[in-house]
């Protein structure tokens, strides 16, 4: 019987293993230059952490159970809650401000199609105790950090930047009832994925008469700050979240990453807990789902049964990654499995050709050999497979002479040498 992957995970082969640590481990570069340390958590939770706190577009994507002893349980789609809680545990312990970091494996039960998948690795960081712009700012510059990591720069990618304060009061201005706010959010969120007419259907069940729908479409046109007009900055709430995301476009500025950033009134981030500055990071072509996303979680902790402490973070998936990274040519090739290879001029010759074999394994140099033994041209062969820079050739004499011959595969040119000279 032929059984199948499950659809919407992956299987990981050489190459796309070598891939997925290149990317981790530069996603670790990034966190650790800014002071960030590893953190992780289990993945499978009490299902009450993420029902009525992460909102309806994680709750119905869960994959749950009930396990033997009747517990509801489910796999983690994302690490936030994870986190919250952790820190609800030992709050008073644990030194200000956090800085935390964490690559999860997660699980989302969803349609799969081009970067969105029901397994997946994100890539979260979390900055809790600073209520200040710059915390945020501090969160971006680490995305931006990253990406440059990669290879890509602002010509490839774009960070889209609103504030969940200022469209809430943009929203109540138009007259919609504060507990339709999060409605109204929720539409806007769904709003490219949706034809215009569905989305305008939405919008009036959710309390926008004709002229609350005009008002948001004009609002939704808006490119920069300065184009909020005079009627809604006459709203002391509009212009106080309008101020607040000024400072952070000008931290950013500071930082050195302006070119990066852009406001963006339509980014509203589909998770409930959200309180502030909201971002994402979109390819400048428009052809790919977000790639980054984060904003202001305050009241997160508080909810977890945790005091309540200001916090902000963002999460990066590599499905999205890895597809703009292939597509842009910067998907790097995976490093030969071996930079040494050991031959034997005669056949049988193990107990030599192991001397050399550990030799160069206790210096921490890829080696490899022939478990068959085989002639010598076939493990000139098996050298070249394995993408070996040198071969090692061990002689009849070496058992007398401890020497070697190196040959290097690149340029052809070989030397007799000490073993005692080898991998130095």
């Amino acid at each position: 019987m032929k059984v199948q992957p499950v659809r919407g995970t992956r299987d990981f082969y050489p190459d796309d293993m070598a891939f997925r640590n290149w990317l981790f481990e530069r996603w670790r570069r990034a966190s650790r230059r800014a002071g960030f340390v590893e953190v992780d958590g289990p993945e499978l939770e009490p299902l009450e952490l993420y029902t009525g706190k992460s909102g309806p577009e994680i709750t119905e994507q869960l994959y749950w159970l009930e396990d033997k002893s009747r517990r509801k349980l489910a796999l983690r789609p994302e690490f936030t809650p994870t986190l919250a809680r952790m820190i609800a545990a030992r709050q008073a312990a644990l030194p200000g401000p956090i800085r935390w970091f964490n690559i999860s494996r997660c699980f989302r039960y969803e349609r799969a199609q081009k970067g969105r998948l029901r397994e997946f690795f994100q890539w979260n960081v979390d900055l809790i105790g600073i209520a200040e712009e710059i915390a945020d700012a501090e969160c971006i510059s680490m995305a931006v950090d990253a990406m440059k990591d990669v290879g890509l720069g602002p010509e490839d990618v774009q960070i889209r930047i609103n504030d969940r304060r200022l469209l809430g009061a943009l929203v109540r201005h138009l007259g919609v009832a504060e507990d339709r706010v999060p409605q109204v959010f929720a539409i806007l969120d769904k709003r490219d994925k949706v034809p215009p007419e569905t989305v305008g259907a939405m919008l009036a069940e959710a309390g926008l008469g004709t002229a609350g729908r005009q008002g948001l479409e004009r609002m939704l046109g808006w490119q920069r700050l300065d184009d909020i007009e005079a009627r809604e900055r006459a709203t002391p709430e509009v212009q106080a979240a309008a101020d607040a995301l000024q400072r952070l476009f000008g931290l950013l500025a500071d930082y050195g990453i302006a070119e990066w950033c852009r406001f963006d009134i339509g980014i509203v981030r589909g998770l409930a807990y959200y309180t502030g500055p909201v971002w994402e990071v979109h390819d400048r072509q428009g052809e790919l789902r977000a790639i980054f996303g984060g904003g202001r979680y305050d009241r997160l902790l508080a909810d977890m049964g945790g005091k309540a402490v200001p916090a902000c973070g963002f999460g990066c998936g590599d499905a999205v990654l890895g597809i703009l990274l292939a597509e842009r040519g910067l998907r790097p090739q995976a490093e030969p499995p071996a930079e040494f290879f050991v031959a034997s001029a005669t056949e049988q010759n193990f107990p030599e050709v192991l001397v050399v074999v550990r030799r160069l394994r206790g210096r921490n140099r890829p080696t490899q050999f022939d478990l068959k033994a085989g002639n010598l041209k076939r493990q000139m062969k098996k050298a070249a497979d394995a993408g070996a820079q040198f071969v090692v050739i061990v002689t009849e004499e070496f058992a007398r002479s401890r020497r070697v011959t190196l040959r290097d595969m690149r340029s052809g040119e070989q030397r007799d040498l000490a073993l005692d000279e080898l991998g130095v």
